[in-house]
C-alpha cells in the first residue's frame, strides 16, 4: 500500500557501500529513514547507528527485519551472504534494494528468482546503478529511439587505479564487468550468449597471479558483438566510457567528466578516483527512485531477472577466463513473471 510517512530502512552490512547508502539515505535522499544497521562486526554497526537518532545495531538481518519500524531493507553486505538475507526479506515480503552481485552464482540466483515469483509479485530491486547514470540514460534514449539505426558494436572501458590486496582475478569478471554485462542487456535489450576472455601481457603493476588488463568479448542474441577492456591497476584513476557503433552513426559517452582545463601550455580534465565519486549521483538517483517506487507500494528497476542473467554470464566468463576458449551463456528461458 502508498505509504505517507518516511519509509523506515535496515542497511545491512556497513562497509565502504553501505556506510555510504547509509550516508545517502540519511543525509541525500528524502522520503526515508535508517531505522537499523546489521553487520557481523558488530562495533562498526553500532558507532555508525549512534550517528543517527532512533537508528539501532544489529548483528544478524533477520533480527531487523524483525523490527516494528523496518519497512524495507537495502543489502550492501558481501554477495555470498545475499542469499540468506533475500530469502528472509521475502518471507516477510519486505521490499529490497539490493547491492550487485544478486547473488555470486546462477544456481542461487534462481532460487531467489523461485522464491519471489512464488510470493507472487516483484519485491526486490537489484543495484545496477549504470542504468541512473546521466549519461548512460542518454544514450539509452538514443538507441531506443532508432534514429541510428540496428546497434552493431558496443566497445566499454573500465579501468580502475588499483584493485584492494583481496581482489582476485575472478572478480575482475564478477565484481567489474557485470556492469557491462548488465548495461549492455539493458542499452540493447537482448540477452548475451557468449563470452570470450582474452589475456595481453600483463601489466608490470598488476599483482602476482592475476592477469590484468583482460579483454572481453560478448555476443549478444541479435549478433551485435560488445567488447570490454578491464583494467583493474590502470594507476591514473577510476574511468567508464562506451561507443555505440550503429548502422548509421556512432555515439560515446564519457570521453570527459568533468571540467576540461586549458592552461600554461597544458590542457586536459580530472579523472574520478573511484566508483563512489563517479557514479555518485547514479546511486543518489538510483535510491531515490527505489524509495518513491516503494512507498508507492511498486517495485521497479532492475530486476531479479536481470541479477540472474548477469550471475550467468559472470559464470560463462569466469570459465573462458579459466579454459581460454569461447564459453556459451547457459540461462533458463525467461519466466513471464518477468517480462
Amino acid at each position: 500500500m502508498p505509504s505517507q510517512r518516511a519509509l523506515g530502512v535496515a542497511v545491512v552490512g556497513t562497509g565502504k557501500m553501505g556506510a555510504d547508502h547509509v550516508r545517502r539515505l540519511h543525509r541525500v535522499v528524502s522520503g526515508a529513514r535508517v531505522t537499523a544497521v546489521v553487520d557481523i562486526e558488530t562495533e562498526r554497526a553500532k558507532t555508525l547507528a549512534d550517528t543517527i537518532e532512533g537508528c539501532a545495531a544489529y548483528s544478524e538481518p533477520a533480527a531487523a527485519m524483525a523490527a516494528e519500524n523496518v519497512d524495507a531493507v537495502l543489502v550492501a553486505s558481501p554477495g555470498p551472504a545475499h542469499e540468506a538475507a533475500l530469502l528472509d526479506a521475502l518471507g516477510r515480503d519486505l521490499p529490497v534494494l539490493c547491492e550487485k552481485p544478486l547473488t555470486p552464482d546462477a544456481a542461487a540466483a534462481l532460487r531467489i528468482l523461485d522464491a519471489e515469483q512464488k510470493l507472487g509479485h516483484r519485491r526486490i530491486q537489484v543495484g545496477f546503478m549504470r542504468r541512473y547514470d546521466t549519461e548512460y540514460m542518454k544514450l539509452k534514449q538514443l538507441l531506443d529511439r532508432g534514429e541510428l539505426g540496428r546497434t552493431l558494436m558496443l566497445h566499454h572501458r573500465h579501468r580502475n587505479p588499483a584493485m584492494p590486496p583481496w581482489f582476485t582475478e575472478e572478480m575482475l569478471i564478477n565484481d567489474s564487468v557485470v556492469h557491462e554485462m548488465d548495461v549492455t542487456r539493458w542499452l540493447l535489450d537482448q540477452e548475451i550468449t557468449a563470452v570470450t576472455v582474452h589475456k595481453p601481457a600483463p601489466s608490470s603493476y598488476a599483482p602476482e597471479g592475476m592477469s590484468d588488463p583482460q579483454f572481453v568479448l560478448l555476443e549478444t542474441e541479435s549478433g551485435a558483438l560488445v567488447d570490454v577492456e578491464i583494467f583493474g591497476h590502470c594507476g591514473y584513476g577510476y574511468q567508464v566510457q562506451a561507443e555505440a557503433v550503429c548502422e548509421r552513426g556512432t555515439v560515446r559517452i564519457d570521453d570527459e567528466h568533468g571540467p576540461r582545463l586549458t592552461a600554461d601550455g597544458r590542457w586536459g580534465g580530472r579523472v574520478a578516483p573511484d566508483y563512489l565519486e563517479r557514479f555518485a549521483d547514479a546511486y543518489d538517483r538510483e535510491v531515490q527512485a527505489w524509495v518513491d517506487a516503494t512507498r508507492r507500494g511498486e517495485t521497479t528497476g532492475p530486476s531479479v531477472w536481470d541479477g540472474y542473467a548477469s550471475a550467468a554470464v559472470c559464470e560463462a566468463g569466469v570459465r573462458s577466463q579459466r579454459e581460454g576458449r569461447r564459453v556459451e551463456v547457459d540461462l533458463i528461458e525467461r519466466p513471464a513473471f518477468y517480462q
